[in-house]
């Protein structure tokens, strides 16, 4: 997978793994890494999937409806690439925490759906339910926040609501903060995510 990764100044910090929007690229989400966690090393990655030209990290087949064969493919990909990375760069694979928005952050959903030891933690803002009617890995004392829009217009606020409560129920340790910028990815929610790291991951 495309991607850029950035030595960090603490080893010992989680590495953000980084997950932009549609039509997004890997430099999206590098200075909102680095407002989350200043010492931390980042792995950005490029969804492999084009849509209209536009990069995403698996299909769709309509606005807010997922191909869910394609996205049990791809989050295999992105979980069998993080290993890879891990080798690559000599980076602790069970020290890395998601840090996705919107597409990003339902294929970083996914892979916490799919898999329980794919992230230490996970930051995902604007995300939806990747998949429904799937038994979820034990996620026990997993750190995860969500960060949602009331009024948002492509995440309705039942699937953060939804979200928050399947990842409970699978014993991760959710927090759910509002905004009302809609869809956008606002400065307050950064700021809020980056206080819930400092309390959860040394960095």
């Amino acid at each position: 997978m495309k991607h850029i990764f950035k030595q960090g100044s603490q080893t010992s910090a989680p590495t953000l793994v980084l997950f932009h929007g549609t039509g997004g690229t890997e430099e999206d989400l590098l200075s909102i890494g680095e407002m989350i966690s200043p010492a931390s090393s980042i792995l950005s990655l490029r969804g492999n999937v084009l849509e209209n030209g536009m990069p995403r990290f698996f299909r769709r087949l309509a606005e807010g409806v997922f191909d869910i064969e394609d996205l049990v493919v791809r989050t295999k990909e992105v979980y069998d690439f993080l290993d890879e990375a891990a080798e690559k760069y000599s980076i602790d694979r069970h020290n890395m925490v998601a840090v996705g928005y919107s597409n990003g952050a339902n294929i970083a959903g996914s892979l916490l759906f799919h898999y329980e030891d794919a992230f230490k933690g996970a930051i995902l803002h604007h995300p939806m339910v990747p998949l429904r009617d799937k038994k979820l890995p034990d996620l026990t004392g997993i750190p995860v926040f969500i960060g949602a829009g009331r009024n948002d217009p492509i995440c309705p606020a039942k699937e953060s609501d939804d979200l928050d409560a399947l990842l409970d129920g699978a014993r991760a340790l959710t927090h759910l903060h509002w905004e009302n910028h809609g869809h956008q990815l606002s400065r307050t929610e950064i700021e809020a995510a980056a206080v819930w790291f400092s309390k959860h991951f040394k960095s």
